[in-house]
């Protein structure tokens, strides 16, 4: 059996350990889970998650000669995914025609960003957050120097 990054295939818990767990496949390989692919919240022993002969869903993620990188969190949430996709969604009424056409927002100005890379739009806003630290100095510079001043 041939095993291919991006498959979930059932796996059997063969072993714990503080790094993670391994699992045997079909076919007889093994690969292993590491402790960040386990679950979606933070795990800080393995064994109160799996159990020694657990059967679990897997997603391989890697295959590096006798190598294989598996995870049960992205199995779970390819799960997920798909059950949200192909549930049906209840029929709903169609709006009266007398509603007008719906609202549409468009961003225009500042937040236009065009055809920007990554690198221009942070030049751009250091530029700006520099013009804006200069002007809020100065106005601060402004009030504590010259002011109203009491004489007696």
């Amino acid at each position: 059996m041939q095993i291919e990054a991006g498959t979930v295939l059932d796996a059997k818990i063969t072993g714990i350990t503080s790094f993670g767990a391994f699992a045997e496949l079909k076919g007889g390989k093994s690969g292993l889970i590491h402790i960040s692919e386990i679950s979606e919240e933070y795990v800080e022993d393995v064994s109160a998650h799996l159990k020694k002969g657990q059967k679990v869903k897997v997603k391989v993620i890697s295959v590096q000669g006798d190598k294989i990188s598996l995870s049960i969190k992205r199995a779970l949430h390819d799960e997920k995914r798909s059950r949200r996709e192909n549930k049906s969604r209840p029929e709903t009424k169609a709006a009266p025609k007398s509603a007008g056409p719906p609202e549409v927002f468009e961003f225009a100005g500042k937040h236009d960003r065009g055809d920007l890379s990554f690198d221009d739009m942070l030049q751009k806003f250091k530029r700006d957050s520099d013009e804006k630290f200069q002007d809020l100095k100065r106005s601060n510079d402004s009030k504590r120097s010259g002011g109203y001043k009491r004489t007696y």
